[in-house]
């Protein structure tokens, strides 16, 4: 079994509402990227081709490649405004 850990590629705007988190959100945040790199496996959406993670509340959707060993980090946001970021995908 493989342990490499993966990569983690910000997309532009993935911070549009983390920059607003008061700094214990962002430290929960960055913690939980850090844990995303592990190899484990990630929660998949409903035939999406997203995945996402939670982190006190906020939620984390990301793209998987376990090709490349990369995750694309797409959105950090809380419920509410996943809500409206998921509505506007495929």
């Amino acid at each position: 079994m493989d342990l490499t850990p993966y990569r983690l590629d910000f997309k532009p705007g993935w911070d549009r509402y983390f920059k607003d988190f008061d700094k214990s959100a962002q430290e929960r945040i960055l913690a939980k990227f850090e844990h995303m790199k592990q190899p484990l496996q990630a929660r998949g959406l409903h035939s999406s081709r997203y995945h996402v993670e939670e982190a006190g509340g906020c939620r984390i959707a990301f793209i998987q490649d376990d090709t490349e060993l990369v995750k694309h980090i797409h959105f950090v946001g809380n419920h509410q405004q996943y809500e409206k970021w998921y509505s506007g995908r495929e």
